[in-house]
């Protein structure tokens, strides 16, 4: 069992307030494998408190000091890259051999990218008779979600800290383990008392005292439009700082001059990967009238290779939905395709077979979708894709914006550069050309309702950072 007791204020592990905990539950075989403290507001006030107190002095501390300090965290961050990979695998259900590549590979990745951004990153710069200086912006209420739980963390607290901020973090209540490794290693590196902290809790009312908080200073969130939106409304009255990365819709658009089976399967590869809880899966594959028949039966093939089983077998590639409540969520969406007369080509809403313990959904593809079915509008969140038709390179670029979000996207050709003029027409924050992989120093953020912000690299820095221009007398 991983029982965690107390959370990490001021550089101690203590009791929460409440007295309460969280049930940490197994996704693969539903059994209780752990407990969290539940925090209250009483929590987050002393959460609070204590990075307001070490702000000045962390604010000041000079830069190679800082830099030593994520070196260390990074280093104990790959000492214990086992026992993260096995641990994220059991409360979130990621099959054990991603798990060790992306939820343990990635944030060590951007964990040692800060670490190197600190040598080149320019914290001044002369301007004509002015001297502009980026500073920390102050307290961060770093809310993070469960799908990539120690990847979204790092992505917002080593930026945090790198820049000189003072961090309250609250990870998702229902993948919460790896945080508190990370704070034990944060711990273990001797970063000053205060400056980060740990509470632990539901959104409500951890989240929204978070948010709301008069003595903190910007919030970065990553989570639903609907969480997004109510962060918003609570931290806009103290006119706070916010940085939202929130949902996506996005498509891989195939061009007719593409390598077909390559786009295909490297399309459903980002649908289903994390069984498709992934904020920039594309979800949505667009290929030309012409080729349908052809897609339809490779994404078949495709998705054939996803058998869901046992997360912690070396050879599994689809593991369970994290909760009930997120596999009937993906159900009801997949009854919903149905009922509006897209074309199944393979899974459906049966469970797997043999698997009726664990949160298991067959990988399900759709074909014949069309833009105004819920399907193609809304976000899954599982391991469900969608195959929709267009006739011409405009009407593709058309159905790929025709969504609230933007997040991400691809596009699929055997012309480089043709491919790259669609991708400049896509309103969304990444596109990957041919399966372009993942740059842990390109910014990562949306357009419309995917979000405001950017994460990672010297762009996830900058969010963090104040601008004072001092002007001298010429």
């Amino acid at each position: 069992m991983h029982n965690r007791q107390e959370i990490y204020l001021n550089g101690a592990w203590t009791p929460s307030s409440t007295g309460e905990f969280i049930d940490v539950v197994n996704p693969a075989n539903e059994e209780v494998m752990g407990q969290i403290p539940s925090c209250g507001e009483e929590d987050v006030e002393w959460a609070v408190a204590a990075a307001r107190d070490a702000f000045e002095s962390w604010g000041s501390t000079p830069v190679g000091i800082r830099r030593e300090f994520l070196r260390k965290i990074h280093e104990g961050m790959a000492k214990r890259g086992e026992e993260i990979a096995q641990t994220i695998t059991a409360e979130l259900g990621i099959p054990i051999k991603l798990s060790r590549r992306i939820q343990v590979g990635l944030p060590a990745a951007v964990m040692e990218s800060y670490v190197k951004l600190f040598g080149e990153y320019p914290f001044e710069e002369r301007i004509g008779n002015s001297l502009v200086i980026k500073e920390p912006a102050g307290v961060a209420a770093c809310i993070t979600p469960w799908n990539y739980p120690l990847h979204q963390v790092v992505a917002k607290v080593a930026p945090a800290l790198a820049a000189g901020c003072t961090v309250v973090l609250k990870p998702s209540e229902v993948v919460p383990l790896s945080a508190f490794i990370l704070a034990e290693i944060i711990h273990e590196a001797g970063l000053p008392a205060g400056v980060f902290n740990l509470v632990s809790g539901y959104g409500e009312p951890v989240g929204e005292a978070m948010a709301n908080h008069p003595g903190v200073d910007l919030v970065s969130f990553t989570g639903s439009v609907r969480a997004g939106l109510a962060v918003s409304g609570l931290a806009a009255a103290t006119l706070k700082r916010v940085a939202l990365e929130l949902g996506g819709k996005s498509a891989a658009v195939i061009l007719d001059d593409a390598d077909l089976a390559a786009a295909v399967k490297g399309t459903a590869a980002t649908c289903f990967v994390n069984s498709g809880q992934t904020c920039s899966a594309h979800s949505r594959m667009l290929v030309p009238e012409q080729l349908y028949e052809q897609a339809a039966q490779l994404a078949v093939e495709a998705a054939a290779a996803y058998v869901p089983g046992d997360p912690l077998a070396e050879q599994t590639r689809l593991g369970p939905m994290v909760s009930a409540t997120q596999r009937e969520r993906v159900l009801d969406y997949i009854r919903k395709g149905i009922s509006e007369r897209a074309e199944l080509l393979c899974g459906g809403p049966e469970p797997p077979e043999g698997m009726e313990v664990g949160y298991f959904v067959k990988p399900t593809v759709f074909g014949r979708v069309t833009p105004e079915m819920t399907i193609a509008r809304e976000e899954i969140f599982g391991p469900v894709l969608s195959i929709m038709t267009y006739r011409d390179e405009d009407d593709a670029v058309r159905i790929a914006n025709d969504t609230i979000y933007g997040l991400a996207g691809g596009v699929w050709s055997a012309d480089v550069k043709r491919a790259e003029g669609v991708a400049r027409r896509l309103r969304t924050g990444q596109v990957d050309i041919n399966g372009g992989s993942f740059n842990p120093l390109a910014p990562f953020g949306g357009y419309k309702q995917s979000g405001h912000g950017r994460e990672l690299g010297k762009y996830g820095l900058e969010e963090f950072l104040e601008l004072k221009a001092i002007q001298f007398r010429e």
